[in-house]
């Protein structure tokens, strides 16, 4: 009986000391177990996971940009400027000063603005002189000029144009009106533009200034054909023997270019009523003749004084 209590005591022992052994390895094992919150970064205290610094994300790269080309304009040439002559005395196609070296080719693009109107005079000239009537008769010529706002349409002398008109179709003749009033400023480009063209020179026998042209008056025109050969055709001769009649003369008649200044023009009316034209035209003078004469000394005629 002594003996089975001895076995039965020493097989719980062995019980006991498994059982301490296995609780031993479980304590170790506890021990070097990895706290929980590893592998969680750490913050200072106080600090939010708001206002933890982000890392800035990597940006992609941009893809190239290619520049497209821009289309080149087809090179064009310049235009030419027009050839302008140096002044001969009074017959300077101005520039104050724009023009370079008396060079008959015109001045650059960066010429300075004219200040000399073709006859040599400052265009301010215009804006002052006043016109100049000898016996009452409005006179212009390369001498004496109008003002720049001088002229326009004058009914009188429209109305015996158109009187005129008749008169020759009742002949068998057509003269249609080519050119009447004109402006300060059109008579200047149109002056220029010949001048460009033939030379000063030249210009000066056909084309007045601007302010010394007839046609600012508006009493002034070209009618028939611009032809130099036009007087020697019927209507052209029809015009020089009837143009008194309804109140012209030609202002330029043939044989008084170094009076008139300027050459021929059997085309070229002036208006001056009825009265005074028959007079001017039975004298066989020129305009500027005829009111240059002398007054005749009272109860005398005219051809002894």
């Amino acid at each position: 009986m002594r003996d089975k209590r001895l076995v039965a005591l020493a097989a719980w022992a062995a019980a006991l000391a498994l059982l301490a052994a296995g609780c031993g390895d479980t304590a170790n094992q506890v021990g070097t177990q990895a706290p929980a919150t590893q592998g969680v970064e750490h913050t200072q205290p106080g600090t939010t996971e708001s206002e933890l610094p982000q890392a800035s994300p990597t940006p992609s790269p941009s893809p190239e940009v290619t520049q497209q080309p821009q289309e080149t304009a087809t090179p064009t040439t310049p235009p030419t400027p027009k050839p302008t002559q140096s002044g001969q005395g009074g017959s300077s196609l101005g520039g104050g000063g724009s023009q370079g070296g008396g060079s008959s080719t015109g001045g650059s693009s960066t010429s300075k603005p004219q200040t000399l109107s073709p006859s040599g005079k400052a265009y301010r000239y215009y804006d002052t002189v006043q016109p100049t009537y000898l016996k009452g008769v409005l006179i212009v010529n390369k001498t004496y000029a109008l003002p720049r706002s001088y002229g326009g349409y004058n009914a009188t002398a429209s109305a015996a144009l158109s009187r005129l008109q008749a008169g020759a179709r009742n002949a068998g003749f057509s003269m249609p009106l080519l050119s009447g009033y004109r402006s300060f400023d059109y008579q200047d480009k149109l002056y220029r533009k010949y001048a460009a063209a033939d030379g000063v020179a030249a210009a000066n026998t056909y084309s007045a200034w601007p302010g010394h042209s007839e046609h600012q008056t508006g009493l002034a025109f070209d009618i028939g054909s611009i032809n130099n050969n036009y007087g020697n055709t019927p209507a052209g001769k029809w015009l020089a023997a009837h143009a008194h009649e309804y109140g012209f003369i030609i202002r330029y008649p043939k044989g008084k270019e170094g009076i008139t200044g300027y050459q021929y023009e059997p085309w070229h009316v002036r208006y001056l009523g009825v009265e005074l034209a028959t007079k001017v035209y039975e004298s066989g003078l020129c305009l500027e003749e005829y009111l240059s004469q002398p007054d005749p000394t009272p109860g005398c005629c005219r051809s002894c004084c």
